[in-house]
């Protein structure tokens, strides 16, 4: 068994392609699919494959409110994570972590945790804890560390930043009108079904991960992510003002009067979303390092870092565009359907969402374009649509262990390549398939 794994481990980081190259290679398959897929009115591909082209550019910049997001999220965790008091708290939180079982475990359920309450905090909480873990345990290897915190990841869909339940409870949504009425989250995010699966995955993955440690064997381990840095500072004089803490005392205090008046205005709310969490780094971020000069040079050195999410993501927002605009997505979800009984489709509905999440990783957008079919099909073959539902958003976080979309930001952060932890998050994903599926299955 080790040797096997040493072999598909070697493999995989010899000849993984790099994340951009992945989305270029998934947008010409999605093309050629697409094209291929599509009856021609009048025997002409070619104007097929023009009209999709145009699918595909037309949707390449949807993704660029997102992708500012992401990369806002990343500068912030970024931030926040090397201030001097983050890193005492995460230094007295890893005190017990002394072993590389315990260092494995627990970068896994810390991961699992944060991304549980939010996905976004999760990616980036798991790049820091795994980083300030790797620094004190050395003999386990980085970047098994680095996989452990990623694997944390597969439970997002199954918490309580769930695109999908949250859609399924939102009045006015498209769930809305496909089901009839709104379905509470105690039938999807906190129904008996969801509280197995996901008690099952949080045991299954610090088992799969301790395994990994077995597998990989002794490895050299000195990434430079793991040696101190200092950030370079400007050796000219400046304004008094730039090294002042009022600047960032004053900004604190009106972030801090906004969050209040959000909370005592009527119909105004604080929520838990990828604006609210950037709005904290960003204010937090420059409170923990006390001065703007501080906060600048933190940004300056982070900056570099979301390169990768600006080149990629528009990519992935002209995939989703030609599966959405060319009808694949549809046909690739009622090929599932049709191939399905009562008993067997949630586990079916599972596969398809886990095949498109590979060309749509976007759980609203997956949903946007299969609700239509799967609610339909569960109305007639009378299977609890909470359930299918659930199918699908379980389906969607599953094959995120193999795809690159959303590990982007914590491998840049954690200064890794997805070919460096992609042969242990093989293996989770083969396992945590098996597990899930026989619940869908059973259940």
């Amino acid at each position: 068994m080790r040797k096997l794994f040493s072999s598909v481990d070697s493999f995989l980081q010899r000849y993984m392609p790099d994340p951009f190259v992945v989305a270029v290679l998934l947008t010409l398959a999605s093309l050629v699919w697409a094209t291929l897929a599509t009856p021609p009115v009048d025997a002409d591909r070619s104007k097929i494959a023009s009209q999709i082209i145009l699918y595909w550019g037309d949707g390449f910049w949807e993704l660029a409110k997102f992708t500012l997001q992401m990369a806002m999220i990343l500068l912030g965790g970024y931030v926040v994570a090397v201030s001097r008091p983050v890193k005492s708290l995460i230094g007295v939180l890893i005190g017990f972590v002394e072993t590389p079982v315990q260092a494995v475990v627990f970068c896994t359920l810390i991961s699992a945790l944060a991304s549980w309450i939010n996905w976004g905090f999760g990616l980036v909480i798991g790049a820091i804890v795994a980083i300030e873990v790797g620094k004190k345990v050395s003999t386990v290897p980085f970047r098994l560390l680095v996989a452990s915190s990623y694997s944390g990841f597969l439970v997002w869909h199954a918490g309580l930043s769930g695109s999908i339940p949250l859609a399924m409870n939102t009045a006015g949504g498209l769930s809305e009108d496909l089901v009839g009425g709104l379905v509470p989250l105690s039938s999807t995010t906190f129904s008996n079904f969801n509280w197995i699966a996901l008690g099952a995955i949080l045991i299954l993955l610090p088992v799969v991960n301790l395994i990994s440690l077995k597998l990989v064997g002794d490895e050299e381990n000195s990434p430079l992510i793991l040696q101190e840095q200092t950030i370079a500072k400007p050796e000219v004089s400046e304004p008094w003002i730039n090294r002042s803490m009022f600047v960032t005392l004053c900004l604190f205090a009106l972030a801090a009067f906004y969050l209040y008046s959000l909370q005592t205005t009527e119909g105004r709310q604080f929520k838990l979303d990828l604006n609210s969490i950037n709005f904290v780094f960003f204010m937090l971020g420059m409170l923990l390092h006390g001065t703007p000069r501080n906060f600048i040079d933190a940004i300056t050195e982070a900056t570099p870092k979301i390169a990768p999410i600006l080149i990629q993501y528009p990519l992935y927002a002209g995939i989703m565009a030609i599966l959405r605009d060319s009808g694949l997505a549809e046909l690739i979800s009622q090929w599932f359907v049709d191939n399905s009984t009562a008993a067997t489709f949630p586990l079916m509905t599972f596969y398809s969402a886990g095949l498109l999440n590979l060309l749509v990783p976007s759980g609203g957008g997956q949903w946007a374009v299969q609700a239509p079919i799967v609610i339909d099909a569960a109305t007639q073959l009378d299977v609890s649509i909470p359930k299918v539902a659930m199918a699908v958003a379980w389906g969607d976080a599953w094959t995120n262990m193999l795809q690159p979309f959303w590990a982007v930001p914590l491998l840049t952060i954690a200064g890794l390549s997805i070919k460096d932890i992609i042969g242990f998050c093989l293996l989770v994903l083969i396992s945590s398939g098996l597990v899930l599926s026989g619940l869908f299955l059973l259940l």
